[in-house]
């Protein structure tokens, strides 16, 4: 062999090594980022912490981004199911009056697949009557369905109901 040949013989293995090492990491990658784009539980809970913080503002407006458009909320303290963001923008409007101040008290979390998931359990909301001032606490039942919808995680159901024996 040539000293030319075998310099040739030389790139052309350590060509096919690269790209056979390429397509190796490519592979692990593309496995890795399909096992990771599936949440958490532990970030699907935490979605709660972003809508407690957006109830903290005031703003209905901000609670309400968090819901998909054509999100279905069935509230704790009205009796009219929401079904759009007026109506829900509507209920955190009064809702918000009372400074509400949340806490879970038992989650339970469901990752249905990279794209949906379910938060549920108890709560208690700490309020302030926005007459009187008089403080109470309201324990209930929700249920947050969640789907990822351009990139984002947004509510889709949310359900709420005070417990029945207290």
């Amino acid at each position: 062999m040539t000293r030319r040949s075998i310099t040739k013989r030389a790139a052309l293995v350590t060509a096919t090594a690269l790209v056979a090492v390429g397509t190796v990491t490519a592979g692990v990658s593309l496995a890795g980022s399909e096992g990771e784009s599936k949440a958490s539980k532990k970030q699907i809970a935490a979605l709660f912490d972003t809508w407690n913080a957006a109830l903290q503002t005031g703003d209905s407006e901000k609670v309400a981004d968090l819901y998909a458009k054509d999100a279905v909320l069935l509230p704790t303290v009205s009796n009219k199911v929401r079904t759009d963001r007026a109506g829900i923008v509507d209920y955190f409007d009064h809702f918000l009056e009372n400074k509400p101040v949340g806490t879970k008290v038992q989650t339970i979390v469901n990752v249905l697949d990279d794209n949906s998931a379910i938060d549920t359990g108890v709560y208690e909301f700490a309020l302030t009557n926005h007459d009187t001032g008089e403080k109470s606490v309201v324990t209930a039942r929700y249920t947050y369905e969640y789907e990822k919808r351009d990139g984002e995680w947004k509510i889709v159901n949310h359900h709420s109901s005070a417990m029945p024996e207290g």
